[in-house]
């Protein structure tokens, strides 16, 4: 059984891939995606999360514990780099709606 650590990683990437949506979401709705990358960068770490998502529910799932811990490290990855991703994100939207 995969430790709690995953099972936090796992709540914390579906709730920050929700706030993706919001943010794409919210661009479209102000008709601000037709000269922002925002709304692109903010797709592809959602893209990032729903991975992170899949390879943790996965090494949850599993009971083969070296393929656990492979899927744990691939899922860790990938959120670290969303993570990152969001930092970005909101660093732009700062410095441009400031």
């Amino acid at each position: 059984m995969a430790n709690s650590t995953s099972q936090h990683i796992l709540s914390t990437s579906a709730n920050l891939l929700g706030f993706c949506l919001f943010v794409i979401t919210s661009i479209h709705i102000n008709n601000a995606s037709k000269n922002n990358f925002i709304d692109e960068f903010t797709s592809v770490i959602a893209l990032l999360l729903v991975g992170s998502v899949i390879f943790l529910f996965l090494s949850i799932r599993t009971q083969d514990i070296q393929k656990e811990e492979k899927l744990e490290n691939i899922a860790d990855k990938f959120f670290f780099i969303a993570i990152i991703g969001i930092l970005f994100i909101i660093l732009f939207m700062v410095i441009k709606y400031w």
